[in-house]
């Protein structure tokens, strides 16, 4: 029998195929840092004697730290992630692992002095951000060879940072998240109205705290519903699909998703459906 996908897959293209070359482990925060962060992850990886592995991700809007090792070599990388507005691939070789902040929508804006939208689509060194402090707590993690202690220095880093709580973060996260929870949402003046902002006060508060607009999120929503649907291994009628996200013709929404995964959505399905691993 088929197993379903894991929970914690939306927005990895061809899951299974990454499943069956990586292994991801999302750790909840202290109850502390949970206004902030909305997961810290693990990713690991053994591929000495076979090919590197390029993996696309359609991410989400959020901002992540990250620490990169490899074992073998010895290279290693940290860097703060801002919302990339395209797919984001990343090759893994070898053996190594990244230890990794997701923050929530608008969570990292407390951690720092400047609007979220100046790191959208960059790769900022750790320094750049929390300066020294960032360097040493770089050195530690890659010291550290057992995962879970790495997790706790970081963990403990941004705990002592002593963020407060940021009702701004906090209004951006739930409209998020509202977004997220309403596919079929396509409109920036329909949600502009539901959570009463006018279209330009939204997209302030989506420059300053989640550093993308509002119309990328929905859109970005949309293309994980419709990737994840794909790769459920159900059969997805993609007229009634295309309906329930909002789109007004299939046509439309064919470009969308073939933009977004490389495939029309057809093929997706059949490339990414139970039986796909290996392919």
């Amino acid at each position: 029998m088929e197993r379903p996908l894991p929970g914690g897959t939306r927005g990895i293209l061809r899951p299974r195929r990454g499943l069956e070359r990586f292994q991801i482990e999302r750790i909840p925060p202290r109850a502390a840092l949970a206004p902030f962060v909305a997961h810290f992850w693990v990713l690991r990886w053994d591929l000495r004697g076979r090919p590197p592995h390029r993996q696309r991700v359609l991410t989400r809007p959020s901002v992540h730290m990250t620490f990169t090792s490899y074992l073998t070599g010895g290279a290693t990388r940290a860097r703060i992630v801002g919302v990339v507005r395209d797919d984001f691939t990343e090759e893994i070789h070898d053996e190594g692992r990244v230890i990794g902040a997701a923050f929530r929508p608008g969570g990292f804006r407390p951690f720092t002095d400047a609007a979220v939208a100046t790191l959208t689509g960059r790769f900022a060194g750790v320094e750049e951000v929390f300066g020294t402090d960032g360097t040493a707590l770089a050195a530690e993690i890659f010291a550290r060879p057992d995962a879970a202690e790495a997790v706790g220095l970081l963990e403990a880093f941004l705990a002592g940072r002593g963020p407060a709580p940021d009702p701004s973060a906090e209004r951006a996260a739930a409209i998020v998240e509202r977004i997220a929870g309403r596919p079929g949402l396509a409109r920036v003046d329909e949600l502009a109205a539901e959570v009463g902002l006018s279209p330009r006060s939204l997209q302030r508060l989506f420059h300053e705290y989640v550093g993308i607009g509002p119309k990328w999120v929905i859109r970005r929503f949309r293309m994980q519903e419709a990737a994840e649907r794909a790769a459920s291994g159900t059969d997805v009628d993609w007229a009634e699909l295309a309906a329930e996200l909002g789109y007004a013709d299939q046509a439309h929404f064919v470009r969308d998703i073939t933009a977004s995964v490389g495939t029309p959505p057809a093929r997706y399905a059949r490339e990414t459906g139970p039986g796909s691993i290996g392919g």
